[in-house]
């Protein structure tokens, strides 16, 4: 691993910022804009329509865009795309701007998988799709967005049973595409930070207090992908792991920094791999 590229003091930096920011007091703080609370009705996913949506407009390069997307069995509201929302996003977006030369927009971008705007941003996060179930006219949004050169990078779910959940759903996306496993030594893994090792990024109580890395029986972390017929990489799996809480986490000084590091690294690796690819 690269222990001394600039990237790498930028990313060392900036979650000692992080830290510092949660232990002084707060005329020594550090200020770090990870503060911002949702709207009101954020973690019900029928609050939202079409106008209460507003995606930015800009000369912007880069927008970190989270899928929403219906289902989230398990849950009262059906809201599991909104886990970790918006913090994790909006650190994860202060490291991407510090550690690369993308033009970010700083703001959390949330879009429905059926928005016609979709298209307008190239690179879609998802999580919790262990729950999922998209209707005809999501999979149908989601296809023509990732055939139109979109690029879905998938995180935060475990276990078998989520695992078949997951499959099911993107197998109606995209039925003639295998899902294979991404090899150590594909360029996603190099092609800023050299990883080494495929980390299980536990959640936060997990991560902080110890104990087990897993949930349910997902014991090993693994990553995915699925290619189109040319072999451009459309969808980036990472199952049995939660980067997001990572993320989201790392302003805590007792979550472990080698999972917030880590987890840091492989995002800026997917976007840029993302963005050049």
């Amino acid at each position: 691993m690269q222990l001394f590229s600039w990237q790498n003091v930028a990313l060392g930096v900036f979650i000692a910022s992080l830290w510092l920011s949660a232990i002084l007091p707060a005329w020594q703080r550090v200020e770090v804009d990870v503060s911002i609370a949702p709207p009101a009705g954020m973690q019900r996913l029928a609050d939202y329509d079409r106008q209460t949506l507003q995606h930015p407009v800009g000369p912007w390069e880069f927008y970190f865009t989270r899928a929403i997307y219906s289902g989230g069995r398990g849950r009262r509201w059906g809201s599991r795309w909104s886990t970790d929302y918006p913090k994790a996003d909006l650190q994860f977006i202060s490291i991407l701007q510090r550690v690369t030369n993308l033009g970010v927009y700083q703001g959390q971008n949330a879009i429905r998988l059926n928005d016609p705007d979709l298209r307008r941003f190239p690179f879609l996060y998802a999580l919790e799709v262990g729950s999922m179930t998209m209707t005809d006219e999501e999979v149908n949004g989601l296809r023509a967005y990732l055939e139109a050169g979109g690029f879905l990078l998938v995180d935060d779910f475990w276990g078998t049973w989520e695992w078949q959940n997951f499959e099911t759903e993107i197998r109606r996306v995209l039925p003639e595409y295998p899902i294979v496993d991404v090899p150590l030594d594909h360029p996603i893994f190099n092609i800023v930070y050299d990883i080494d090792e495929v980390v299980q990024v536990p959640a936060v109580n997990r991560a902080v207090y110890g104990g087990p890395t897993w949930e349910r029986d997902g014991y090993v972390p693994e990553t995915r992908a699925i290619f189109d017929k040319d072999g451009r990489m459309m969808v980036m799996i990472n199952w049995n792991t939660d980067l997001g809480d990572a993320w989201e986490w790392a302003d805590n000084p007792y979550y472990p920094l080698h999972f917030s590091t880590y987890a840091f690294q492989m995002g800026v690796n997917f976007i840029v791999y993302a963005m050049t690819h």
